[in-house]
C-alpha cells in the first residue's frame, strides 16, 4: 500500500451550547485538525488531532503536516507504522525545532491515519488489529456535563440527567476557589449518592498549596480521581501532593512522550495514566504508555482529545484501559460514531479507527488548511 498523495485538513465543530469553559480555558468550537492519506489502490485514511479551534494555531499544524511531514511519506508503504513512526520522530530537522507541541500534534494526525489505513487494509476495526477485545463493553464517564461555566443548578442537573442515562461516573471541573468547588463537589456528591465515580478536573490551575488545602477537605467526598490539579510539567509537586493525600491524581493530556510519563510513573506522581493520541505522535506512542502501565500495575483512562472516537479501541484491546471519556461533541462528523448506550461504550463494527468524517461534516465544517 504505497502512500500516493497526503492533503491536510481542518473541521471546527461547535461545542455543546454557546460555549464551555474550564479553569483555563473557555472555546465555542472543537477543532479537527488531520491528514487525509491516500494510497496507490484508493484506499483513504483519516487521523487528526484536537485543537481549541483557532484558526491561526490549527494552520501552523496543517503547515507541518503538509511542508514536513508529507515529504518524509509519499512512496512509502504505509503498512509500515512503525517504522514510518521512527521515520518521523527521529528526522534531524524536525527534531531539532520540537519533540512536543505542533511537531508531536502534526505527527498524531499522520500516524492515526496510517493506523486508519492498516486497518482498513486487513478489513478490521482497529481494536480488531490490535489483538481483539478483552472486554464486551467499556464503561463511559461523563464530562460534559461537568464545566465551570455551568451554573451550580445546570451542574446538579446535568449529574443527575447522566446517572439517570445510566451513567455510572461523572466528572466535574475544579479550579475557580477552594470554596466555591468544594461547595459544588459535595453538591454533586449528595445529588448522586456513593455509587457513582466523581472525579475532578484542575486543568493545571491550582499550586500545591490551594491542592493541599482543597484535597485535605475534599477527601470525605470519596473522589475517585483528581486530574491534573498542578501545573502539567511539575513532577515533583504532584509526587508531594500524591504523598500528602488518599485522593488519586490523574494526568498526561499535557504530556506528549512515553519519556514525560515514565518520569511520573518512576516518582510516584501518578495514579492513572491519561495517554492522549491527539497530543502525543498518534497510536504507536499511546500503546508504549500502555504497556507502561501494565507493568507498573497502574489502571489507563485516555484522555479525549479525539472526543474516543479513536481511543475506544484501544479500551477495548488492552487491559489496563478500564474507563474511557464521554465528550459527545464532534460524534456525528464520523461515518461511524461513537455509540454509549446505558453508560458503557460499545465496539465499533466497521473497519479502520473510526476517524472518517462524513461528507456533509466535510462541507460544513471544514475551514482553510493554509
Amino acid at each position: 500500500m504505497r502512500i500516493e498523495h497526503i492533503e491536510s485538513f481542518i473541521l471546527h465543530v461547535p461545542v455543546t451550547g454557546a460555549s464551555i469553559a474550564d479553569s483555563t480555558h473557555s472555546i465555542t468550537h472543537w477543532g479537527v485538525v488531520g491528514a487525509r492519506i491516500t494510497t496507490e489502490d484508493g484506499t483513504v485514511g483519516y487521523g487528526f488531532t484536537g485543537t481549541h479551534a483557532h484558526l491561526p494555531s490549527d494552520q501552523l499544524i496543517t503547515r507541518c503536516i503538509d511542508t514536513c511531514l508529507a515529504p518524509l511519506l509519499l512512496g512509502e508503504n504505509a503498512l509500515d507504522t512503525e517504522r514510518l513512526w521512527w521515520r518521523l520522530a527521529r528526522q534531524p530537522a524536525l527534531q531539532w525545532v520540537g519533540r512536543a507541541g505542533i511537531t508531536t500534534l502534526a505527527h498524531a494526525a499522520v500516524d492515526v491515519a496510517l493506523w486508519d489505513l492498516r486497518a482498513k487494509a486487513q478489513q478490521l476495526p482497529l481494536w480488531g488489529l490490535l489483538g481483539g477485545a478483552v472486554r464486551e463493553k467499556v464503561r463511559a464517564y461523563n464530562t460534559d456535563i461537568g464545566w465551570l461555566s455551568l451554573s451550580d443548578e445546570a451542574l446538579l442537573r446535568g449529574a443527575q440527567t447522566a446517572v439517570d442515562e445510566g451513567y455510572t461516573g461523572i466528572k466535574i471541573k475544579v479550579g475557580s476557589s477552594v470554596e466555591r468547588d468544594l461547595q459544588r463537589l459535595r453538591a454533586v456528591r449528595r445529588a448522586v449518592g456513593e455509587h457513582i465515580t466523581l472525579a475532578i478536573d484542575g486543568n493545571g490551575k491550582w499550586d500545591l498549596p490551594d491542592c493541599l488545602r482543597f484535597c485535605q477537605a475534599a477527601e470525605d467526598c470519596q473522589v475517585f480521581w483528581f486530574e491534573e490539579p498542578l501545573w502539567y510539567d511539575a513532577v515533583r509537586a504532584h509526587a508531594q501532593l500524591a504523598r500528602a493525600t488518599r485522593i488519586p491524581l490523574a494526568l498526561g493530556e499535557q504530556l506528549y512522550t512515553v519519556d514525560a510519563f515514565a518520569e511520573f510513573v518512576g516518582q510516584q506522581a501518578v495514579h492513572w495514566l491519561q495517554p492522549d493520541v491527539t497530543r502525543m505522535a498518534g497510536v504507536t506512542e499511546v500503546l508504549r504508555v500502555i504497556e507502561l502501565a501494565g507493568a507498573h500495575r497502574l489502571p489507563v483512562a485516555p484522555h479525549a482529545g479525539d472526543m474516543s472516537q479513536v481511543h475506544q479501541h484501544l479500551n477495548f484491546s488492552r487491559t489496563p484501559c478500564t474507563v474511557l471519556e464521554y465528550i459527545p461533541w464532534i460524534r456525528d462528523c464520523f461515518e461511524e460514531p461513537i455509540r454509549v448506550v446505558d453508560g458503557h461504550y460499545l465496539p465499533p463494527q466497521q473497519p479502520g479507527a473510526s476517524t472518517t468524517p462524513t461528507p456533509q461534516a466535510w462541507s460544513r465544517y471544514r475551514r482553510p488548511s493554509a
